[in-house]
């Protein structure tokens, strides 16, 4: 959600113009044809630039964001038509989809209006816009946590998952990650940003503090709960070796709480799809963050247009990808997918009552 072009001057802070931009003044105007410095342009100059429309990465993001918004709703409406989706780990999954769906819907729209500079001189209405994306990715990152505690839980502390990991506590969860998410993301809107665009445009180096982005939502909100999310698999995947290495020696570990080898298989295999979403979203934000931070700690530095549009893809991409990984990797879904592509609601049976099942899905 950045504006179009390359990061390179620490003193104005400015986004160089593409040599084929042009101001909306007349011939004689002093622009020159390699960019216009905030530091020796006047504020007509400023206020009468215009940013075209980048058609390649306005395609990308469009194709983006049909796929985010429909996977991610499929998402939702398979768990809502099949029962046996109904567990408290999607619960935290669905929290997910429909940030993911949010993104496709309005997160990748502002980003393509911001990519232009739009809105002009509505201050209030452009860090909201920026915001967006932020808050959004901050729900992710919390409902990818909680999914991860989930499973901790369900593995390590067999026998009192079902009491603590109630319907009525995971909604608690994803209602408390929502407002954590909603008050962190829109720090902006409430004062947290630059005191002014020398252009009047909306674009993101020129309006968000680069101290927020980096300080707050890089290393706070998302970088401090991924190194939670990877301690929690790393111990998930120690203490089902350690079950497996004792029940292969004939004897039941003290924690396994009833459960057999077949059992904790699966509940690894479950796990091991479940990291898989974290990995792609790792590798999806990493680059922005990195160029992120050189822009703050490097302000001199030369950040290529392509790597920088690149990175802001890749993020709005990694809405689109779950629900593909959720066909792919975990097998309920792929039933409820079909399932709803047939025509058949597999999950329901008229006059029959399931009971959802607590302990997770396999």
């Amino acid at each position: 959600m950045r504006g179009r072009g390359c990061i390179k001057n620490g003193n104005t802070n400015f986004t160089q113009i593409p040599e084929e931009l042009k101001g909306k003044r007349s011939p004689s105007s002093d622009m020159n044809s390699s960019g216009l410095s905030a530091a020796n342009a006047s504020s007509n100059d400023l206020e009468d630039l215009y940013f075209p429309l980048d058609v390649p990465y306005t395609a990308a993001e469009i194709v983006i964001a049909a796929i985010a918004a429909l996977g991610n709703f499929l998402v939702c409406i398979a768990v809502s038509q099949d029962r046996k989706l109904w567990t408290v780990t999607n619960y935290f999954l669905v929290s997910l989809s429909v940030a993911d769906t949010l993104v496709g819907t309005f997160a990748i729209p502002c980003a393509i209006l911001t990519s232009i500079g739009v809105p002009q001189h509505k201050l209030r209405l452009c860090l909201l816009m920026l915001s967006i994306l932020i808050m959004l990715t901050m729900t992710s990152t919390f409902s990818l946590l909680a999914v991860a505690v989930d499973r901790y839980i369900a593995i390590l502390h067999p026998l009192r998952y079902k009491s603590i990991m109630t319907h009525s506590n995971s909604l608690v969860m994803i209602v408390v990650a929502w407002i954590s998410s909603f008050l962190g993301g829109l720090m902006p809107v409430m004062g947290w940003y630059k005191a002014t665009s020398p252009t009047g445009h909306c674009l993101f180096t020129q309006v968000v503090d680069m101290t927020y982005i980096v300080y707050f939502f890089a290393f706070t909100f998302f970088l401090l709960p991924l190194v939670v999310m990877f301690v929690i698999y790393a111990k998930i995947y120690m203490e089902v070796r350690k079950q497996l290495r004792v029940m292969a020696k004939g004897t039941q570990p003290g924690n396994a709480g009833g459960k057999n080898e077949v059992s904790l298989k699966k509940e690894m295999k479950t796990a091991t799809s479940l990291f898989t979403i974290i990995f792609f979203f790792v590798l999806c934000w990493a680059p922005l963050h990195i160029i992120n931070c050189v822009i703050l700690f490097c302000p001199d530095c030369f950040i290529p247009l392509l790597i920088l549009q690149i990175s802001i893809v890749l993020t709005h991409a990694n809405s689109a990808v779950n629900p593909i990984l959720y066909a792919y990797k975990l097998k309920t879904f792929r039933n409820a997918f079909k399932a709803i592509f047939m025509c058949r609601r597999d999950g329901v049976t008229p006059g029959k009552h399931l009971e959802p099942d607590h302990s997770g899905f396999h």
